[in-house]
């Protein structure tokens, strides 16, 4: 980033936060597939399908040429290994022009959040004026891989010259060897599950099975209040092939505290919080957004949804959960708002235990002077502003996708609610995070 993109804002709260000398880079539109259950109406299709049918659904609503972007960016977290830059696949199965380029990055859960930011940071340093930033995973079929000793047995038959060397080889080869390599939802350095790290994080803060609870049943029963007002508007239809056309999430279920209160503790066991209930499920979906300097989209004769503004990322020793949400406060810092300034909220749910956790921390004067170095606490977001229509938990949490899912809801939801500011933060494996400020487009 330029130094003038880091300069301190000067405004003050609720005056815009337009800086002089920067340009204004916008949100044209923002899209996604229905995200549904892993194993459900997507079962046989690639990633690529996904986030090809989100990019037409982006060309379609937006009717742009598809030759008018200068750059595509998608985010993805378990590679399919035969489409490793999933971003040029989707944008040439699309139909966009074939001269545009495209790269695929990955930063587990906010991957399309780094698309997203990759898109802003090259639409600031001035090499672009339109990026397509999206994201994709598809956890219906992902990459099993044969042992190592297996793979490295493979390897030397490739190279074998002659029979007996074959026959030798084969010979090595024991039943251990069979047994294949699954890939894990858990951190690489730490090797620890996502959910047993929020099992650590939800009892260092005291968070009790009943509140977690209840958060993912109020994930749910406004996911689905959202679904039937028809709120969820960056949702798009698309036939599957040889399937019927998916037209809305699936994975919403509201039930009740009873029900919920069943499910024995997923990862920690007996003693656990953590259940299948109040976790993110696994998830294929896709989502793609437009994002312009306001110049050119205005030229193009678009009415942009909001302003994309100060971002953050954070990150911090893995096996130290409770630093995970700085993200919020030290972007707030640097746009030089606080937490009473933003109308909108919309973090990232992967498990109730962490999002609840989250919130004690940011109301807590030791987590405040402990981890923030700050005189007291941040204070946490109100609910009557937080995730109003569902999350992650009951919209579902397509590791590479979620991330623009939050920023278009925070428009949507802006420009639904009348707001100036929203909040967008999630966290990802490896001990990392990212938080943006978003300002509504004046109507």
């Amino acid at each position: 980033m330029t130094a003038q993109l880091q300069a301190q804002v000067q405004t003050k709260s609720k005056k815009t936060l337009a800086r002089p000398g920067v340009k204004n880079i916008v949100l044209v539109e923002g899209v996604r597939t229905p995200f549904l259950l892993s194993g459900t109406t997507y079962a046989d299709l690639m990633p690529h399908d996904l986030a090809r049918a989100a990019l037409q659904g982006l060309l379609h609503r937006t009717g742009l040429p598809k030759d008018a972007v200068d750059y595509i960016i998608y985010g993805t977290v378990i590679q399919e290994v035969k489409t490793s830059n999933v971003a040029r696949e989707a944008a040439l199965g699309a139909g966009f022009s074939d001269k545009i380029p495209a790269h695929t990055v990955t930063m587990a859960c906010i991957s399309s959040n780094q698309a997203m930011t990759s898109a802003v940071g090259l639409i600031a340093a001035g090499q672009c004026d339109s990026v397509v930033a999206g994201g994709v995973e598809f956890m219906s079929d992902v990459p099993i891989r044969h042992s190592r000793k297996m793979r490295k047995t493979m390897l030397s038959l490739n190279r074998a010259k002659t029979l007996g060397q074959r026959l030798s080889l084969i010979g090595s080869i024991r039943l251990a060897h069979l047994s294949p390599e699954l890939p894990a939802v858990a951190e690489f350095s730490t090797a620890e599950t996502m959910g047993h790290s929020a099992d650590r994080l939800a009892a260092a803060f005291g968070v009790s099975r009943i509140e977690q609870d209840e958060f993912a049943v109020r994930s749910h029963t406004l996911a689905k209040q959202a679904q039937d007002a028809g709120l969820l508007q960056d949702v798009i239809s698309f036939k599957v092939p040889g399937r019927d056309i998916v037209s809305k999430d699936n994975g919403i279920r509201p039930s009740s505290m009873e029900q919920m209160g069943k499910l024995k503790p997923a990862f920690v066991k007996p003693h656990g919080t953590v259940t299948a209930a109040n976790s993110s499920f696994l998830t294929d979906g896709a989502s793609a957004a437009l994002i312009m300097s306001e110049e050119k989209a205005l030229a193009m004769g678009y009415k942009p949804k909001a302003y994309l503004r100060d971002f953050v990322y954070v990150s911090q020793d893995p096996k130290d959960h409770l630093a995970k949400k700085s993200e919020a406060t030290f972007v707030l810092e640097r746009a030089g708002l606080t937490m009473s300034d933003i109308d909108v909220f919309e973090f990232h749910e992967a498990f109730a235990g962490q999002i609840m956790a989250n919130m004690k921390a940011l109301d807590s004067d030791w987590f405040g002077q402990t981890y923030l170095g700050r005189k007291s606490k941040v204070g946490a977001p109100p609910m009557e502003k937080f995730n109003l229509w569902g999350g992650s938990l009951s919209l579902g949490h397509p590791f590479g996708a979620t991330g623009c899912r939050l920023v278009t809801t925070v428009a949507h939801r802006l420009q639904k609610e009348g707001g100036q500011y929203g909040l967008v933060a999630a966290c990802a494996a490896g001990g990392q995070g990212h938080a943006m400020v978003i300002e509504a487009y004046p109507q």
